[in-house]
């Protein structure tokens, strides 16, 4: 019988996986090519998955909630020109007791997702005696934590083995052999399940900050010329064009300028290789309620501030809608990040993975400053943080580069910064 593999599709340039956040078919259910199937959250976008085929659902592989590495099979299809193939007998209703053990009985091969293997293998658990709880009786990530949650409780109440002599352990200390137990939540406590885009958001800042080796600087801009000119042409643009014109466009350019001058910035880093990027791809965080989205504007260095400008008004407006296209999403090279729309005025952020760099642009403030006359004036400052990837980058061409941002932005004028 001609069966189909549904994959787990890459969602994004950096993207090795995805969460099911909600299966949309169920097995017997008859789809047509390029109708949804599932749900699928990652770091990047919230998507649904197409069928690549017409015919019926034979298996949803993949539970909900569970992460699936890319290219790995989530669910087969039966392709429409076998649909009225006889289909296997269905297995009777105590089969999920039994876990993945009726696949098996069946003939087929039972299948277990990468982070199911990975903690079996490394915890030593052997899967068939294992009872899933997951879609069809398939063991899951969830069912495993339990497992390895129960053992530490067992050694804990466990009396103790007479043993060669060693020093102590501190009182209260867990065995480094096992992770820390989860504690319970209080009665007045407020627990609230980790999923979705949150998950995806922690994975992915949890394995920058492993994998890529954060350093930090920071410098001052004198932005007073730059908030004169946009106060004063801001009403007329939104007259004339239906959207703001925010400071953040100003910086987006000044970083677009200054990445074509200093393209070690716009790097990412590739084990044996340093890969210099020739298309500048901003990223910008955008904030929706308890999820951050990064989407991208792609050629910036190539748009001008109008463009630029239209650009952020689209895409905080899709990702606060939740209609973010994973092409959005894609081909991000260097992010900059608005963290003074929250008043911040000095933050380190943590790189966008895979890429070399993150320019924080911190809150607009009224400084008093000495002035070449040694006089005091009232001056609208912004502090720039930059995070770099301290394999690609250093001090010398990071400093360089932050002084051009520096320089673009304190002479911003309506010669120097057309809007148009």
């Amino acid at each position: 019988m001609a069966i189909e593999n549904i994959t787990m599709p890459q969602l994004g340039e950096s993207v090795t996986e995805g969460t099911i956040s909600k299966w949309l078919v169920s097995p017997g259910d008859h789809v047509h090519k390029y109708d949804p199937l599932c749900e699928v959250l990652t770091d990047k976008v919230n998507a649904e998955v197409p069928s690549s085929f017409e015919g019926e659902i034979v298996e949803l592989i993949a539970s909900e909630d569970e992460t699936v590495a890319v290219g790995k099979v989530i669910c087969t299809v039966k392709t429409a020109a076998e649909t009225n193939v006889q289909p296997e007998a269905e297995p009777g209703p105590d089969s999920d007791a039994a876990g993945p053990k009726p696949e098996a009985e069946k003939g087929k091969k039972v299948r277990y997702s990468p982070a199911v293997l990975k903690l079996s293998q490394e915890y030593g658990i052997d899967l068939n005696q294992v009872k899933g709880t997951g879609r069809e009786g398939r063991i899951t990530r969830k069912d495993l934590l339990k497992i390895i949650e129960s053992r530490g409780n067992e050694a804990e109440s466990a009396p103790s083995k007479p043993e060669p002599a060693k020093p102590a352990p501190a009182r209260d200390t867990p065995p480094a052999s096992r992770p820390l137990p989860v504690r319970e939540a209080g009665k007045e406590d407020t627990v609230i399940p980790v999923t979705g885009v949150r998950k995806a958001i922690a994975n992915n800042m949890a394995r920058s900050k492993q994998e890529i080796p954060h350093a930090w600087m920071m410098v001052e801009a004198d932005v007073t010329n730059l908030v004169r000119y946009r106060d004063a042409v801001k009403e007329e643009f939104k007259r004339r064009e239906g959207f703001n014109l925010t400071y953040f466009a100003f910086f987006v350019k000044a970083v677009a300028r200054a990445l074509k001058e200093f393209p070690a910035l716009n790097s990412t880093w590739a084990g044996d290789a340093i890969i210099q990027k020739h298309d500048v791809n901003i990223s910008i965080a955008v904030a929706a309620e308890d999820k951050l989205y990064v989407p991208v504007i792609k050629h910036a260095d190539e748009k001008s501030i109008k463009g630029i400008a239209r650009e952020i008004a689209v895409l905080a407006q899709k990702a606060r809608a939740g209609k973010l296209a994973p092409e959005d999403m894609e081909g991000g090279t260097f992010t900059v990040n608005n963290t003074g729309s929250f008043g911040s005025v000095q933050s380190m952020g943590i790189i966008n993975y895979p890429q070399a760099a993150i320019l924080q642009v911190e809150s607009i403030v009224k400084r008093p400053v000495i002035m070449e006359e040694g006089m005091f004036a009232a001056r609208d400052i912004v502090n720039l943080c930059l995070s770099i990837d301290h394999r690609i980058l250093d001090g010398l061409v990071s400093g360089r580069f932050l002084k051009r941002v520096k320089e673009i932005l304190e002479t911003v004028t309506p010669e120097t910064a057309p809007l148009y």
